[in-house]
């Protein structure tokens, strides 16, 4: 009985759930009927465009209802005056006393060579439009239509497709661009992006670097921000080929032709055992500055007082403190030598007060030793160095040159920059034996992207540290935002910054003075100098170089050079010596 009432139980249920099935698919079928009955009856939508769409089309392009028509550079706009309304140049022309306030056409003279048919086209769309595209190839002259009608929105937008798109190329027209219009967003950003990129990318790129200003290469030579890639002398050897270019604007170092001459011309010096010690590419430079007959620097000269600026802003103090860069230094005879021998004087007072210092170190402490200088001071005579560092991992380096007795090693390991006084007798150097030795320091390091650009930059305050032989400190602890590659810039001061004023004076005379000219090869000073060990008196105190009695020429002498012969008698030892000073 059971069975049979579950078998009644499950049939009914079948039987109501087919029904139920039917009763959905009769509705489906339905639905889709009356959906698309309803479809044909419904109206269809078109995208139409939009209302500054049709009146970019109809009032710019088709030019329709025109009022007034606009004639700049022969070419003919047919525009309205409601729309030309919204830049304060037309607003105030069209609501004046201004004559064109009653005319139908108007013509405009445009002052300035950057403006094309191009820009101004772009600008005037711009008015019947909420948006415009500037390519980077057309921002400056966009920029420079933008300004003359003081539209403040399309120059913010020049300002940031510039800003984006600085590179070696586009740098220094953006630079000039910024200044001339006022951008103080973009000029701030190319100066910055030159002080990253000045020695790393325009020492390989002459023809570039020909178009930097004077003032411009002013400014950066000044920076305290320049990123001076290895030492001081990097950034002479730059001015040097810079300053060669603008007075050669002919000379091409990339043509095939001037290339093969400066080779040849290279072997031939080889050959005649004269030591250039310059690449080929630079062997014309060379040539120029080295073969003047003239006692005189090149920055007396009327071809060299231009530059006179850009050197005086040079940190010439630190070009002599390696061998090698002082010989060149003199035999380009560019900066005046005056300059090098007061460098020279207060280096040698600098070496004999700290040395004087391990009996007396109160008595020199204070005149030695840079620890009251205030930021203006330090910035404006410490020295600069930088490294690139391309990849991650354990690396140790350090600045060629003598460092009055210290020899620091910068060492990079995982996230950690450190500083080490290294003194190792091994090491065949000059190095001072005091215990401790004080230095200010600032450490600077910043990350770039694909063009060079800084993309993160952490920078440590100036710190003074007193370091131990052989002790090590840490500088800076990396931000993780820091990534690779790494541009290092550190501004190091030793010693106390003697008074630089000397610098302001660039001696024209062609006639050499008793007391600051040479006749000799400056590595022979002295060498044959009778004088008695007690002086007479503090005036004979001093080692006199040059003639016994003074000589009147009747005519001017040619150009009495300090050389630095291959046949100067010095021994092994002591050239080995000067090797390891330079190292």
């Amino acid at each position: 009985m059971g069975q049979i009432m579950g078998s009644m139980q499950s049939n009914v249920a079948e039987v109501f759930s087919n029904r139920r099935k039917r009763k959905r698919s009769t509705d489906s079928t339905l639905g889709q009927e009356e959906q698309a009955q309803l479809g044909t009856t419904l109206p269809k939508k078109k995208k139409l465009l939009t209302t500054t769409q049709y009146i970019y089309k109809a009032l710019f392009k088709e030019e329709k209802n025109s009022d007034v028509a606009v004639m700049v550079l022969d070419k003919v706009w047919h525009l309205h005056k409601v729309y030309l309304s919204q830049s304060p140049y037309f607003y105030t022309m069209f609501n004046g006393t201004w004559k064109e306030a009653q005319q139908n056409f108007i013509q405009i003279t445009i002052p300035d060579d950057r403006i094309n048919v191009e820009s101004l086209d772009a600008v005037f769309g711009s008015m019947y439009s909420d948006e415009i595209e500037i390519d980077p190839k057309d921002v400056i002259p966009v920029l420079a239509t933008a300004t003359l009608f003081h539209l403040d929105g399309i120059i913010d937008k020049c300002s940031e497709v510039m800003v984006d798109t600085i590179n070696a190329e586009t740098a220094i027209h953006y630079y000039e661009a910024a200044c001339q219009y006022g951008v103080m967003g973009v000029k701030k950003s190319t100066f910055k992006w030159f002080q990253i990129n000045l020695l790393s990318i325009y020492s390989k790129q002459p023809n570039l670097l020909r178009h930097i200003s004077i003032d411009l290469m002013t400014a950066l030579t000044a920076s305290k921000d320049l990123y001076v890639m290895q030492t001081e002398f990097s950034l002479y050897t730059l001015l040097r080929t810079w300053m060669f270019l603008r007075l050669h604007p002919d000379h091409d170092p990339e043509d095939p032709v001037q290339r093969a001459e400066a080779q040849r011309t290279q072997d031939r010096l080889v050959n005649a055992g004269v030591e250039t010690h310059t690449p080929s590419m630079d062997v014309a430079q060379w040539t120029y500055f080295t073969s003047r007959m003239e006692e005189r620097s090149f920055l007396a000269t009327t071809e060299g007082q231009p530059f006179v600026p850009v050197f005086q802003k040079l940190r010439t103090q630190y070009l002599t403190n390696h061998y090698m860069d002082l010989k060149i230094i003199y035999n380009d005879n560019i900066i005046p030598k005056e300059w090098l021998y007061s460098h020279i004087h207060s280096h040698w007072d600098a070496l004999l007060k700290i040395d004087h210092g391990q009996e007396d170190r109160r008595q020199w402490d204070s005149s030695t030793v840079p620890q009251q200088l205030d930021d203006d001071q330090f910035f404006e005579n410490c020295m600069r160095c930088g490294r690139l560092l391309t990849e991650p991992g354990y690396q140790k380096w350090r600045w060629t040159g003598f460092n009055f007795g210290m020899d620091l090693i910068l060492i990079m390991d995982s996230r950690r920059l450190n500083i080490r006084r290294h003194h190792r007798h091994e090491h065949e150097r000059v190095l001072s034996l005091q215990t401790k030795r004080k230095f200010m320091i600032r450490t600077t390091v910043t990350s770039i992207n694909a063009q060079r650009q800084p993309v993160f930059t952490q920078t440590s305050d100036i710190c003074s540290l007193s370091l131990e032989k052989n002790e090590e400190v840490p500088l800076m602890v990396l931000d993780q935002k820091l990534v690779h590659p790494l541009l290092i810039s550190i501004n190091l001061l030793v010693v106390m910054p003697p008074n630089q004023s000397f610098k302001e004076v660039v001696p024209h005379s062609e006639e050499p003075t008793s007391a600051t000219s040479f006749s000799i090869p400056i590595s022979e000073i002295g060498a044959t100098c009778e004088r008695p060990l007690t002086p007479a008196s503090a005036d004979d105190s001093a080692v006199y170089i040059g003639d016994s009695e003074a000589s009147t020429p009747t005519s001017p002498s040619p150009r009495r050079r300090i050389s630095w012969p291959r046949e100067i008698a010095v021994s092994s030892e002591a050239d080995a010596l000067f090797g390891d000073m330079a190292c």
